[in-house]
């Protein structure tokens, strides 16, 4: 029965993982249709910044109600129905003719596509006890990682066949409907489903009883650790999303056409995304000891370190710039994979679900706060180089706060 166990187990783990492997496709080709954008409807970059700010402001929202939802609802249905609308709204958006209608149609695909990320993690939680939840965080937090992969390579394909904005809303969602079809099929949303007896830690029939969403939200809000945790990764995701949205417009520079190199420079960056994921998971577990906050501190630090390099490396270094890419998504990004964890540690199994919407909520609101930002800088400097400066101090915040006095006791 164990062997017969562990195999539902990872299955459910890896389906989930297939499912967001290709949900960022909905949502990081934006980045790659900047430009083509910007051209089209004769708008600055401070407006596609806004339209950015505007898919992330919908996706905070989305993420404070959908995490509650996830502590009450079946998994299994809100991340196939939020794949579905989002690939609905992206096809949408390619075939309008005004920048208004692109703003109102990105936001909606915002709240669209938080329909995944806290159900997906409520149900990993469901099925993997807490002695090897933090592996299983860490292989759910490389599927995202991969997700840029895979969306990087699609619209560096698209844009060198086609060189359409309106491609890049088209074809790569259309992989995205196939996975989480497959995930409605088969998912369960707890072993209980399949006849295996739940982890005790998996009350949640009872649980559901003694805290409704108002208890939930009111539970996780008041504790000030992890409200602090959340600030840090606020700031974190500011970073990230600085990285994930700007480096596409900073490589796609006028002359980009006659030097196709420096697309594929940019690939290296979600490809070290998905390796950090996995390289702070066994960082945490055993160089930090399950200190998470030690090694989420390390990886913001480096994060720094690395957007500083960015910003004094000329941009014809490919081998060198490559190698910058590589660790600045290796260093930004990994450390995610010790948050999520931090959630069931912190508020208990069955608060998870509202702790990573709530987390996931503050994180996209800072990192809509930044978009229009870096925007500015670029549309008032017309030097891209100059938001990693910024990013550089993002990422100390982050540093910062989850080192506060009263964050050394977490583990």
């Amino acid at each position: 029965m164990f062997k017969s166990f562990r195999h539902q187990q990872w299955k459910m783990l890896l389906l989930t993982m297939v499912c967001y492997l290709f949900f960022y496709t909905g949502r990081h080709n934006f980045g790659w249709a900047a430009r083509g954008l910007s051209e089209h409807f004769h708008v600055p970059y401070s407006t596609i910044g806004w339209i950015s700010f505007s898919m992330l402001i919908g996706y905070a929202i989305g993420q404070f109600a959908n995490g509650n939802l996830a502590d009450q609802y079946s998994a299994k249905i809100l991340m196939p129905l939020g794949a579905y609308l989002s690939i609905i709204t992206n096809i949408a958006i390619s075939f309008v003719e005004t920048i208004e209608w692109v703003l109102v149609l990105w936001a909606l695909n915002g709240f669209f596509q938080s329909m995944a990320w806290a159900p997906g993690g409520k149900l990993i939680a469901n099925w993997w006890d807490a002695s090897e939840r933090g592996k299983a965080y860490s292989f759910y937090t490389m599927a995202a990682g991969l997700s840029s992969v895979i969306t990087y390579l699609i619209c560096i394909y698209i844009l060198q066949e086609t060189q359409s904005w309106r491609m890049l809303f088209r074809l790569p969602v259309l992989i995205l409907f196939v996975t989480a079809t497959i995930y409605f099929i088969f998912a369960k949303n707890q072993p209980s489903d399949l006849g295996y007896p739940n982890f005790e830690e998996n009350a949640d029939t009872d649980v559901i009883i003694k805290e409704n969403w108002k208890t939930r939200y009111h539970k996780v809000l008041s504790n000030r650790d992890f409200m602090l945790v959340v600030l840090a990764f606020a700031f974190e995701s500011m970073a990230r999303y600085g990285f994930i949205f700007w480096v596409p417009v900073h490589y796609l520079g006028k002359d980009w056409k006659q030097n196709t190199k420096s697309l594929w420079l940019t690939f290296l960056l979600p490809l070290g995304m998905a390796v950090g994921a996995l390289v702070f998971g066994a960082l945490s577990d055993n160089f930090f000891k399950r200190n998470r906050v030690a090694s989420i501190r390390f990886g913001m630090l480096m994060s720094s370190a690395i957007a500083s390099a960015i910003y004094f490396t000329p941009i014809h270094h490919f081998l060198l710039q490559g190698i910058i890419m590589f660790l600045a998504g290796l260093f930004v990004y990994g450390p995610q994979s010790n948050f999520w964890t931090l959630c069931p540690e912190m508020l208990g199994h069955e608060r998870t679900g509202t702790g990573i919407g709530l987390m996931n909520m503050f994180g996209y609101l800072f990192a809509a706060l930044g978009e229009p930002l870096f925007g500015k800088i670029l549309d008032t400097t017309g030097n891209s180089a100059n938001i990693f400066l910024m990013i550089v101090l993002i990422s100390l915040f982050s540093a910062l706060i989850i080192s506060w006095k009263s964050l050394f006791r977490i583990r």
